[in-house]
């Protein structure tokens, strides 16, 4: 039948690594924003916190790199739903399925 797929990271993501770390850079920048600006709900973030990745850590994968990306714009756009935003409840959603895409497989079994 057909054959397993495999994750290509560069077609998937269409960035290089620097990129992704960049964004991720860029991301933890808009995280303090809101935090300052909105406050934080203490539960947001915390499984972009357990995934232990920074973008000061440049020797994780690209992976590791495009969940913790992924995580930490669920986390922003749970925020924002929890302070009466409306529509980044969807984008929660969709930005933890898209998340789910690059957890490992045993981190998929820690769920």
């Amino acid at each position: 039948m057909g054959k397993p797929q495999t994750v290509d990271f560069e077609r998937k993501m269409g960035m290089q690594k620097d990129e992704l770390i960049q964004l991720h850079t860029l991301m933890i920048q808009l995280r303090a924003y809101i935090e300052g600006t909105c406050g934080n709900d203490g539960s947001s973030f915390k499984e972009y916190e357990e995934l232990d990745v920074t973008p000061y850590h440049i020797y994780k994968s690209k992976r590791e790199h495009a969940l913790a990306v992924f995580t930490l714009g669920k986390g922003i756009a749970q925020l924002l739903s929890h302070k009466g935003y409306p529509g980044f409840d969807k984008l929660s959603v969709r930005l933890q399925q898209m998340s789910e895409r690059f957890k490992a497989p045993k981190q998929k079994q820690q769920l």
